[in-house]
């Protein structure tokens, strides 16, 4: 195609374009000044003047794409479709699981910070952190059980007592001395051998 042609087809396309817009101009404005013409009147005038059902009288079945056309009010048009919706059990039944059912605009608009787990350079760690010690923790406890359950009561561990002599930590501490632990009772565990 040569550089010619190819210049009066983008011509002609923008002449297109501009008419397609002015059109969209002018329509919007017709319809804009029909429905402030329409506000003045009530419901019932309209829909005698425009030959539409009431859409409180409609029923399943009924047609309502005459409520879809531009030059119906808004507040008939949502009325209509409002009675389509409850007339049509497949759209009356709100099952909650459409994506666009919340709000998920809540969280910029209650004016707070919002509040996260995440940390800037560790991401969810100590959310992670904490349900890997609640595991253990578990893991732990059940292994407790296992132990308690594994030794019958007739091979219970023998306790003995030593008693050795308790010193008051405060007579440990010296300032020529190091601190050193105090002594106390400690019990001492013994198994008897299981024979395995």
């Amino acid at each position: 195609m040569t550089a010619r042609a190819s210049f009066w087809n983008r011509r002609r396309a923008g002449v297109r374009a501009e008419a397609e817009a002015e059109a969209r101009v002018q329509e919007d404005a017709r319809v804009t000044a029909l429905q402030a013409e329409m506000a003045e009147k009530g419901d019932d005038a309209i829909l005698e003047e425009m030959g539409l059902p009431d859409p409180d009288k409609m029923e399943s079945g009924d047609d309502f794409a005459a409520f879809m056309a531009q030059e119906v009010p808004t507040h008939l048009r949502n009325k209509a479709l409002r009675k389509l919706w409850r007339s049509n059990p497949v759209l009356a039944c709100v099952d909650g699981l459409n994506e666009y059912d919340d709000d998920f605009r809540a969280a910029m608009l209650s004016g707070g910070p919002i509040q996260t787990a995440y940390q800037v350079g560790k991401g969810m760690m100590s959310h992670l952190e904490k349900m890997a010690e609640q595991e253990e923790r578990k893991e732990a406890l059940a292994q407790a059980d296992q132990i308690d359950e594994a030794v019958p009561e007739d091979e219970a561990p023998v306790v003995e007592i030593v008693d050795e002599p308790f010193t008051d930590p405060e007579e440990l501490v010296t300032a020529d001395a190091p601190t050193e632990e105090p002594r106390m009772r400690r019990m001492r565990f013994e198994f008897e051998d299981a024979g395995v």
